[in-house]
């Protein structure tokens, strides 16, 4: 099971506690982990990434094992870790402003 941690607005949009658990089959990556959680909570379709590009929104930020990912390529495998289910997958709103 992968352990994927949603902000706050996410979370009431998918009508979910703090962390959420995912089948992901295989080596997980961050694709994979964006496909299974879409899959699972539909209402999140287009909130995290893109519909048409799949390139992750401007204020959306992952990380895994204090590492951030949100640059990395979709087929990035995640650390072993996140793949034994000790570590979660993190989704953060970014904050901007002054």
């Amino acid at each position: 099971m992968i352990r994927v941690v949603l902000p706050t607005h996410l979370r009431t949009l998918a009508r979910v506690d703090y962390e959420v658990e995912l089948d992901v089959a295989g080596r997980p990556t961050l694709g994979s982990v964006l496909d299974a959680l879409e899959a699972a909570y539909p209402m999140l379709q287009g909130t995290i990434r893109d519909h048409v590009t799949q390139e992750r929104r401007a204020f959306i930020r992952f990380f895994a094992c204090e590492e951030d990912l949100s640059h990395d390529a979709p087929d990035t495998v995640l650390p072993e870790a996140v793949a034994r289910g000790s570590e979660p997958v993190l989704i953060v709103g970014a904050m901007a402003g002054g």
